[in-house]
């Protein structure tokens, strides 16, 4: 049988790159236009309305900080177009009155992409439920903020939008009323006044406390505890923390800032264990570093000093972090002048970075550091000698008189700093031997471990979400088991009847 060549596949039938990469690319999901995902949001907005499920709600409001980003005249008047397609519809007038008029160009490319064979939209349409309309007010209130000319009339805007809101009074509407009062607050604080907006913020998270309205009242407190700290009226915060509750069924961004106002309350009042425990709940129910970098950095930077302040020094690799390593350098410094126990390195570096940390509101906490670095400098020369004189305590130190260093080597042995004892007569302090390092101090820190992780998974727990009506499927489903389980029994006592008198009988065959 003769051989049969097999011949080599044509060239010309393999698909090319260029044509492989052609077909992707029609495959490919092309990307949707701002004004577009406007409408799909609204429409989605319509569908939690409808169906009394807040999530799809959330779901828009998760895409409001990228969609910030897009918005411009001609996309906010595309959507509002698109959104109210009646000619005479009031509620579109209004909205469009606050969006700046398109120039001539937008105008023309406008009418030019609009293509011919587009059908008419019916005007007996029925308008979006008031809700998509809040929506849209709060989409124009952020790109008013986004210009310092449009100010004064993101002032007005406001203004209007909350009266807007009250009036509907709509329970449905609560989700996105939180983030209308944060954009409230904005406006107020980019134009210098937030203090005004405090009797507004007040009065409007009272009648959320009676209504219920967990989501507002959260997003209210969080308001009121950022003016009161803006202007340094801490116990002011205070009463207004011990006064009221934190919703339990906020969100986590929401608790986050409100841990973060706490933590610093705490550290202003000494009370440097609770700020460490509120800046640890910020820091893990913060949004991703890349999301949020700036509430990020402001949280590790108080949440390092406190630290500090606690006898603690953060690792090095907190500080390698790209988001933090600019941000920090200033606080990088600093850790490194507790750590060796410098003075003098310790108040160049405030003096140096003192802009920084005045803008950062943490000058104040940072001064105090002053006593830390002087007991971690004793402890050290603790540990290098077994005598040593006053005199040379301050020349080490750079403390101004042997008294001086009298006065805090005696409150260090005093507070457990150091195991020792001063002899005044020669002038000098003998040191004693050190701590171990195990104890009953090692119980309690294995004991608030322990309590943290138990607190986080009863918190974890509680935010687990289930599907609504779900025991109603698993009923039905056990009712229908049932129902099968009869029929089969049915079935095997029938059957078995009918084997025993037509089979043979067994006892025949022996």
């Amino acid at each position: 049988m003769a051989d049969v060549e097999m011949k080599p596949i044509d060239e010309a039938k393999k698909p090319s790159d260029e044509e492989t990469k052609k077909e992707d690319e029609s495959k490919a999901p092309k990307p949707v236009s701002p004004a577009a995902e406007i409408k799909s949001n609204v429409a989605l907005i319509e569908r939690a309305v409808s169906s009394l499920e807040p999530r799809f709600t959330h779901r828009v409001l998760r895409t409001l900080t990228a969609l910030r980003k897009k918005l411009d005249e001609r996309v906010l008047r595309e959507a509002i177009e698109s959104v109210y397609t009646h000619p005479d519809s009031q509620t579109k007038k209004t909205l469009l009155a606050w969006v700046p008029a398109a120039s001539a160009g937008e105008q023309s490319m406008d009418v030019d992409s609009t293509p011919a064979s587009a059908p008419a939209q019916k005007h007996g349409q029925q308008e979006p439920v008031p809700e998509g309309e809040i929506y849209l007010r709060l989409l124009i209130l952020h790109y008013l903020l986004a210009t310092p000319n449009t100010h004064k009339q993101a002032m007005e805007l406001a203004h209007e939008t909350v009266q807007r809101m009250q009036s509907l009074n709509r329970r449905s509407m609560d989700p996105i009323a939180a983030k209308v009062w944060y954009a409230v607050e904005r406006t107020y604080e980019l134009g210098g006044q937030l203090a005004d907006a405090r009797p507004l913020f007040l009065s409007a998270q009272r009648t959320a406390s009676l209504r219920h309205d967990d989501e507002t009242q959260a997003s209210l407190i969080n308001r009121l505890l950022r003016s009161y700290i803006n202007y340094n009226l801490y116990d002011q915060a205070d009463k207004l923390v011990s006064k009221t509750s934190f919703p339990a069924s906020a969100g986590n961004p929401q608790f986050a800032r409100y841990h973060y106002y706490l933590g610093r309350i705490k550290a202003v009042q000494l009370n440097y264990t609770a700020a460490h425990t509120n800046l640890q709940q910020a820091i893990r129910r913060a949004p991703l570093a890349k999301t949020a970098p700036g509430f990020y950095q402001a949280v590790h930077k108080l949440s390092v000093v406190v630290d500090l302040l606690m006898g603690e020094i953060p690792e090095r690799s907190l500080f390698r972090q790209p988001v933090l390593e600019k941000a920090l350098s200033g606080y990088f410094e600093i850790v490194k002048a507790v750590r060796m126990g410098s003075l003098s390195q310790f108040q160049s570096t405030l003096s140096k970075h003192a802009a920084a940390f005045e803008a950062d509101k943490t000058y104040t906490l940072i001064v105090r550091l002053r006593q830390n670095v002087i007991k971690t400098g004793i402890r050290r020369l603790s540990l290098s000698y077994a005598r040593i004189s006053l005199r040379d305590i301050c020349v080490k130190l750079h403390l101004d008189s042997e008294e001086d260093a009298e006065y805090i080597v005696g409150k260090a042995i005093r507070d457990g700093v150091i195991e020792g004892r001063i002899v005044h007569e020669k002038g000098w302090m003998e040191c004693g031997s050190q701590k171990s390092g195990y104890g009953p101090e090692v119980s309690e820190v294995f004991t608030r471990r322990i309590q943290y992780c138990l607190e986080l998974h009863n918190q974890s727990v509680k935010a687990m979400r289930y599907p609504l009506n779900a025991h109603r499927k698993e009923l039905a489903a056990a009712e229908n088991a049932r129902e099968r389980e009869k029929e089969l029994a049915k079935d095997i006592y029938e059957g078995g009847g009918d084997f025993e008198d037509d089979g043979p009988d067994i006892g025949e065959g022996f």
